[in-house]
């Protein structure tokens, strides 16, 4: 702290060391409020002998505590911090970050979530969006299609041009709305985070809770790799598994271990896995073993093939397959649908289910500290 303190002049200060240890006191026994917390250290004598307090000493009022870590103290601070004390962990030789393991949990906001307005934000652009869009273009040309025409400035489109409307907080506009299952609906922050089997953190991020798991991913996972490249294994949970982060983690030549991921189908209908692409012929085999010809690549990344309607439409199976109008049965693949492959390999590995059976000991338990 000491860049923020003058040695010749101004008020008399309270020491940034006791500062910190208020704030480290007051979320390791979990007080409420910075007020309650300076009423305890009046009068429990244990909490003062670790502030250097003796029994004379007057506590700081509590504002002076709350100005320093809102006003005073930028966030590059506590970074140095947290780092410090990971390096004397890393010292010691007590982090293993062979296998790492990255998820994220919701904070509850102080906000009413009734006291809110509507606003239009700028759509974020994916830190992979070129790169997908290039090899869209390939494969298109691959094919024989033409180019995807520009849709970056139009509403409904994935680019920076593209805007949605969320709703903000009056309260606390740096939260976001998390909905949580079908009716639970708050203001929450996010906390993304990454740990080694030891329960050791190794980064942490914290976003608007309306900000999807996977789209922090990038940023936590290369905090960790930048500073162990000794890492062989990322775990994470089935919301990792997009076609991005299998791509990601398996090109810098580590394993994504993640869980099974259920078919997004409807009841009674066939299961997605059901209808088996063919390399070879690049075309898709469906249960009755009909041919779903290639169509298009879309500008998600996913290859879309389908079926004859004039088969499909005599086919004893259809009400199992399709409700289409039309009587055609459309399936995609995505163009990096090979790495998703092999990261379902990995997860029948010894290694993958003993890396994914370590996550309830591991990045789980850190969040139940946490909270």
């Amino acid at each position: 702290m000491e860049p923020y303190y003058c040695e010749d002049n101004g008020r008399p200060c309270v020491d940034p060391v006791v500062l910190v240890k208020i704030v480290l006191l007051q979320h390791l026994f979990g007080i409420s409020s910075l007020r309650k917390t300076i009423g305890e250290i009046t009068v429990n004598v244990a909490y003062r002998w670790f502030l250097g307090f003796d029994l004379m000493t007057p506590a700081p009022h509590f504002a002076t505590v709350s100005y320093a870590f809102a006003t005073r103290f930028p966030s590059e601070v506590f970074e140095k911090i947290f780092a410090w004390v990971l390096e004397q962990a890393i010292k010691r030789g007590l982090v293993d970050a062979r296998t790492i393991f990255i998820d994220a949990t919701h904070v509850k906001a102080n906000a009413n979530k009734k006291k809110n307005r509507k606003e239009l934000a700028l759509k974020t652009a994916r830190i992979y969006d070129e790169q997908l869009r290039a090899e869209i273009e390939a494969d298109r040309e691959a094919h024989g299609k033409k180019p995807l025409k520009d849709h970056d400035n139009d509403d409904k489109g994935n680019g920076s041009g593209g805007v949605r409307q969320i709703t903000v907080s009056t309260t606390d506009p740096d939260c976001g709305l998390f909905h949580k299952g079908e009716h639970k609906v708050e203001f929450a922050y996010t906390a993304h985070a990454a740990c080694d089997k030891h329960n050791f953190v190794l980064s942490c991020e914290v976003t608007p809770g309306n900000i999807h798991d996977s789209t922090v991913f990038d940023k936590v996972y290369e905090n960790v790799t930048e500073t162990f490249e000794a890492v062989e294994t990322v775990t994470v949970d089935a919301g990792y598994k997009t076609p991005w982060i299998c791509k990601k983690v398996q090109e810098d030549g580590r394993n994504l271990s993640t869980a099974y991921k259920c078919p997004m189908t409807k009841k009674g209908f066939f299961k997605s896995y059901e209808y088996v692409y063919d390399e070879y012929y690049d075309c898709v085999i469906c249960p009755n073993n009909q041919v779903l010809s290639y169509s298009t690549t879309n500008r998600e990344g996913y290859r879309e093939f389908k079926s004859n309607p004039a088969v499909c439409k005599q086919c004893g199976y259809r009400e199992k397959c399709t409700q289409s109008r039309n009587h055609q049965k459309v399936v995609t693949k995505h163009i990096w649908e090979p790495f998703i492959d092999a990261a379902e390999d990995f997860r029948y590995s010894p290694a993958g289910k003993w890396s994914y059976g370590l996550r309830s000991q591991t990045i789980e338990r850190v969040f139940a500290d946490a909270k």
